[in-house]
């Protein structure tokens, strides 16, 4: 007996079968345009983040934040682009809000540190740090430590942070600067000599550490440049600061002849220490 019912019924089996192929085939589709929209879009953040003008970029990601406000990589994207940017409290004020989204990291409160330190914050930025686990370990998490442990001067405490940042590292030339200030400021001399010695050595561009060891240097009535590399602007500025320092500690004339030094040494006109000898002079 034949059973032509079933005729029907497989054919609309088969036409169901073929909508649902169809329309599986159209989300692969629309979800490759979307993997490719995502790519795209994250090369972009990458981008802005980057090499973007800071201000560009918080231009860019405040837009993006602001259509999708739960997404937690715009929103640190804006807070990176603040920073970028030295908008120092607008970025304390955007990074505590990527730590209390979901998925927030960590790395993300060491950053909230860091924006609180930039701005200021002494105290926030302490309280921030406590609040991080001592298993999370990070060269930037130490470096903060040390500089929110010597603004209350426990140098004992910044002394240990700053040892532990350095050995978290692979250029730790800043970190020795900043350790060898501390120092310097502590009228420890001779330590900070040694530091700003080694920090030139890790990276002989840093100028910032070459006048620091000038300071250590004259601090100790010691008014010969160190054996360093240096340009011959960077050795009449070097001269300048040492000059500077040995007028502030008496030494009137060894100030006044390291000025003419530093004079004839600068390639151009050096008009700053043109005028410090002028007023020494008297003329």
């Amino acid at each position: 007996m034949r059973h032509p019912f079933l005729i029907p019924t497989i054919l609309a089996c088969g036409v169901v079968l073929t909508a649902c192929a169809k329309e599986t085939e159209e989300e692969k589709v629309e979800r490759t345009f979307q993997e490719v929209n995502v790519i795209d879009e994250t090369n972009l953040n990458d981008v802005m983040l980057s090499a973007a003008d800071p201000n560009e970029a918080v231009t860019y990601f405040h837009a993006a934040a602001s259509k999708d406000p739960e997404r937690i990589d715009l929103q640190r994207g804006l807070a990176f682009s603040l920073t970028r940017a030295k908008r120092n409290t607008e970025a304390s004020a955007a990074w505590k809000r990527v730590t209390e989204m979901e998925g927030a990291t960590m790395a993300d409160r060491v950053e909230y540190a860091d924006a609180q330190v930039r701005g200021g914050n002494w105290k926030g930025a302490k309280a921030t740090l406590d609040a991080i686990p001592p298993t999370y370990e990070t060269f930037k998490r130490y470096r903060l430590e040390a500089v929110v442990a010597d603004s209350n001067k426990d140098w004992k405490r910044a002394d240990h942070f700053y040892e532990t940042a350095v050995g978290l590292t692979t250029r730790p030339a800043s970190v020795m600067n900043n350790w060898g200030y501390s120092k310097l400021t502590r009228g420890q001399y001779a330590d900070a000599e040694r530091l700003f010695t080694e920090a030139v050595r890790q990276d002989n561009s840093l100028f910032t550490a070459k006048n620091n060891l000038v300071l250590a240097r004259s601090a100790q009535r010691n008014y010969s440049l160190p054996v360093i590399p240096m340009s011959q602007t960077e050795r009449a500025r070097l001269l300048n600061t040492m000059a500077i320092s040995a007028v502030k500690q008496g030494d009137v004339a060894t100030g006044k002849n390291l000025l003419r030094e530093a004079i004839a040494t600068h390639p151009q006109h050096y008009d700053e220490a043109v005028r410090s000898l002028r007023a020494l002079e008297g003329t």
